[in-house]
């Protein structure tokens, strides 16, 4: 019994040795994730650590204010994740500096993602100078919010096709508001629907390569033109979104009609609207310039960051992430629209009236460009027509300033790609 005992006393140190071998051989993946993403994420996550028993994810959580600046403190350290969450405006700038590993040839290989089954526009801002290096996880774009008994009062039974219809949609329902109230709200701290109406034109936003502003052009002139006389011809009012004491009681209340928005705003439409309007929304894509018109599309990717030692791992978590099932709960979790044409099919998601609007723009969204420089341009783009509506710059001159504010930011990569092109 003694030499059983003590056998048994041997034994029991080498079998708790095997099992902390079995534990510290199971990886750990870091995964950096954005606002609500994160909070809901785990729920999913649970899943696929069941499917992959080896694989362990800790999700660190980043709010969007303070994500830009930690990822390239990160990147400066070397001390980026395995695998993150990043916006599809930050992409070109993590590409550029050498941090994102390339996916093309892991896409090519997978059952599971397959690009041709994404909406173009949000693949393509995945794409640097012919080169994948990220997978859209969810994608928005901007549309219409509008009052439906607002624009039948007017004379009007659909939602605008294209910009003519618009502007006598908007004159229409300015006629029939009440004093003080508008036909649409356009938040001068906005810069969205203006990028997006400049997108609906044939001149590009930027030339010679994306290495100066192409805003004097003709289509981005008459882009401009027709944004900034929605306040001249007072259909909006000249104020931004901090005015607004609170954008649902005001539509509501029938302040204005129309209000260009994501698709974050469906849930608290339906939240925050008073029960007597409930059945006098709905959602309609941007009218173009001679029909149905492009959007940008914005959103976030998956991204395997280069410095990781769990490449192998890593994939296996974009893969199960990019699952259509997977999206669909993503979006049951947050509201966030899948990417996937096939997570919208047979879904409540592809009944929804709300819903719809958006997936028909989504076939029509576009990449905005793809310079790391593009958000401090929006902005600039945005200046320009506050500068113009507030200030009564004329159209000409701010066109001009926004040409040459553009060409100093772009400074820089001029300088480097002509650097890039003269080297032997």
């Amino acid at each position: 019994m003694n030499v059983l005992v003590r056998l048994a006393a041997l034994a029991l140190p080498l079998g708790l040795g095997a099992c902390g071998a079995a534990h510290d051989a199971r990886v750990t993946l870091s995964f950096w994730a954005i606002g609500r993403e994160a909070e809901v994420v785990p729920a999913l996550l649970a899943e696929f650590e069941r499917l992959h028993p080896n694989v362990h994810v800790e999700v660190q959580a980043l709010p969007l204010t303070a994500a830009h600046e930690k990822l390239l403190t990160a990147f400066a350290g070397d001390a980026l994740p395995d695998i993150g969450q990043l916006g599809n405006t930050w992409l070109p700038e993590l590409a550029t500096l050498g941090a994102l590993e390339p996916l093309q040839v892991r896409v090519d290989a997978s059952p599971v993602i397959r690009g041709d089954d994404y909406f173009e526009g949000i693949w393509d801002t995945n794409v640097m100078d012919g080169t994948l290096y990220g997978v859209p996880w969810y994608i928005d774009t901007r549309l219409m919010f509008y009052r439906t008994d607002l624009l039948a009062a007017a004379g009007f039974d659909a939602p605008p096709r294209d910009w003519g219809e618009w502007s006598r949609q908007l004159a229409a329902v300015k006629q029939h508001a009440k004093p003080g109230d508008y036909s649409i709200l356009l938040p001068l701290n906005e810069f969205e629907l203006l990028v997006n109406l400049g997108v609906q034109q044939a001149d590009p936003l930027l030339r010679d390569d994306a290495t100066r502003g192409n805003f004097e052009s003709a289509g981005f002139r008459r882009a401009f033109t027709y944004y900034v006389d929605m306040y001249r011809n007072g259909w909006a009012p000249p104020m931004s979104e901090t005015q607004i004491s609170n954008v649902w009681d005001e539509f509501a209340n029938g302040f204005y009609a129309f209000y260009v928005t994501g698709p974050w705003n469906v849930g608290e439409f339906k939240r925050r609207l008073p029960a007597r309007v409930q059945d006098d929304w709905a959602t309609a894509p941007l009218p173009g310039p001679d029909g149905p018109g492009a959007a940008i599309g914005g959103g976030s990717s998956l991204v395997m960051f280069r410095a990781s030692r769990h490449k192998e791992e890593v994939w296996q978590l974009i893969e199960f992430l990019s699952q259509p099932e997977q999206q669909q709960r993503l979006h049951d979790l947050c509201g966030d629209l899948p990417p996937r044409r096939s997570a919208w099919q047979g879904t409540a998601l592809a009944s929804d009236p709300y819903a719809k609007a958006f997936h028909d723009q989504l076939e029509r969204t576009v990449a905005a460009p793809k310079i790391p420089e593009w958000e401090r341009i929006a902005q600039e783009v945005r200046y320009a027509a506050e500068r113009t509506v507030r200030g009564g710059q004329p159209i000409d001159r701010s066109l001009a300033d926004l040409d040459a504010r553009v060409d100093a930011i772009l400074g820089k990569r001029r300088w480097m790609l002509e650097r890039r092109k003269a080297a032997p």
